[in-house]
């Protein structure tokens, strides 16, 4: 986490099902894609009930959100299923 958010970015809660067994896994390969982006902050946790990881991340635009969740971290392998709250 880098804590840089400013009062014009986007902040999303992507709540994420994964395969039985791999979720350090996947949070590992999460955090691989997002270290690289210094135009926006995430957290990612593992969690008990419904979903079984949450990512918190704050872009720089509602484009830049949409790409990244769609294009870089959708796409990793165990993750079945995921749903987005955008943060109003």
């Amino acid at each position: 986490m880098r804590n840089f958010v400013k009062k014009d970015m986007v902040t999303a809660y992507f709540l994420m099902n994964v395969s039985l067994n791999h979720e350090i896994e996947v949070i590992q390969r999460i955090k691989e894609v997002l270290e690289s982006d210094y135009m926006l902050d995430y957290e990612i946790q593992g969690t008990f009930g419904v979903y079984d990881l949450v990512l918190k991340i704050t872009a720089k635009s509602d484009d830049h959100l949409r790409h990244v969740l769609l294009e870089k971290i959708k796409p990793i392998d165990n993750i079945q299923s995921a749903i987005t709250m955008i943060v109003i």
